[in-house]
C-alpha cells in the first residue's frame, strides 16, 4: 500500500517539473533558476530509483512532509493569481521557512534510521542526507537573496578618504612607502 501511495507522490513530481515548461512557454526565464531545475530533475529521477527499488515505511516520512508544503505553496501561488488576493499573501516568506523545516525534519527522521537500523539500506540513508543538506544550502541561498533587506543608503555610513586604514597603516603610507605622490599633495 505504501509503494501505491508513493507512485501517486512519483506522479506529482512529474506535475510540478511542468512548471518549467510552462516558464518557458511564458518567456519567464528568470524563474528558471538553478534551484528550480535541480530540485525538480533530481527529485524525478531519485524519486524513480526509490520506487523500484525501496518502496517502503522509511521513504514515507518526506514526501508527507513535501505533498503537505506543497498543497501550501500551490494554494499560495492559486491565489496570487487572483488580484484582489494579493494584498492578503503576506506569508511567502514562511512557505520558503517551512521548506527549510521539512528538509531539516526529513535529515533527523533520515539519520535516525541510520543510528537505529530499520532495514533500509545505509547507503541510500546517507544519499537521502546528503541530497537534503544540498537542498537546505540552496534554499537557505534563495532566502537571503530574496528576502534579506539590504540596508539603507542613509544607513551605511561611508569612512572619509582620510581615515582609510590597511594593515595598521594609513593609505598616504603606503604611497609615500612606494615613492609616489598623493595628486592632491603634490597641487
Amino acid at each position: 500500500q505504501v509503494a501505491k501511495v508513493l507512485w501517486w507522490y512519483y506522479f506529482s513530481k512529474v506535475i510540478e517539473f511542468m512548471d518549467t515548461i510552462f516558464f518557458v512557454l511564458r518567456k519567464k526565464s528568470s524563474q528558471i533558476t538553478f534551484l528550480h531545475v535541480y530540485h525538480h530533475a533530481t527529485m524525478f529521477n531519485i524519486w524513480w530509483c526509490v520506487l523500484n527499488w525501496i518502496p517502503c515505511g522509511q521513504s514515507f516520512f518526506g514526501p508527507t512532509l513535501n505533498s503537505f508544503i506543497h498543497v501550501l505553496m500551490y494554494s499560495y501561488y492559486g491565489l496570487s493569481v487572483i488580484p484582489s488576493m494579493r494584498k492578503y499573501l503576506w506569508w511567502k516568506k514562511y512557505l520558503t521557512q517551512a521548506q527549510l523545516i521539512q528538509f531539516l525534519l526529513t535529515i533527523v527522521h533520515t539519520l535516525s534510521a541510520a543510528v537505529k537500523p530499520c532495514g533500509f539500506p545505509f547507503g541510500c540513508l546517507m544519499f537521502q542526507s546528503s541530497y537534503m543538506a544540498t537542498l537546505v544550502i540552496l534554499f537557505i541561498n534563495f532566502y537571503i537573496k530574496t528576502y534579506r533587506k539590504a540596508p539603507s543608503r542613509t544607513a551605511v555610513k561611508e569612512t572619509p578618504v582620510t581615515t582609510e586604514i590597511k594593515n595598521g597603516f594609513h593609505k598616504d603610507y603606503f604611497a609615500a612607502a612606494n615613492g609616489l605622490q598623493n595628486n592632491k599633495k603634490a597641487q
